[in-house]
C-alpha cells in the first residue's frame, strides 16, 4: 500500500484544529491500515517525526430520509502527535 493510499484526508473540526497547537493532527486513514503503516506514511509524506499515534474506528451513523434508512460510511481516524523538534504540517496554503 502506497503512503498516499493510507492517508485519505485531514479531519478539520473545531477540536482537531485546537489540537494543532500541541502538534496533534487528525487524519482519516484507510480502514485496513495498521499503526505502523500509518506512522511510516505520515513520516514519509510530511517529513516529520511521529512520537505517538492513536487510531480509532468510527461506526457509520444511522440516517433516515422519509421511510428509507441507511448507514453512513464507516471510517478509521488517526490522531498523530509529533515530536517537539518536528516542523509543522501545513494543512492549508497560507499565502
Amino acid at each position: 500500500m502506497e503512503a498516499r493510499d493510507v492517508i485519505l484526508r485531514p479531519v478539520v473540526t473545531e477540536s482537531s484544529m485546537a489540537d494543532i497547537d500541541d502538534k496533534r493532527y487528525t487524519f482519516d486513514v484507510d480502514t485496513r491500515a495498521t499503526k505502523t503503516q500509518i506512522k511510516s506514511a505520515i513520516e514519509e509524506i510530511f517529513d516529520v517525526k511521529v512520537i505517538k499515534l492513536n487510531v480509532m474506528n468510527v461506526k457509520g451513523h444511522l440516517k433516515r430520509q422519509g421511510r428509507y434508512s441507511g448507514y453512513t460510511k464507516k471510517r478509521r481516524k488517526a490522531i498523530v502527535t509529533l515530536s517537539a523538534d518536528s516542523k509543522e504540517i501545513k494543512l492549508f496554503n497560507e499565502e
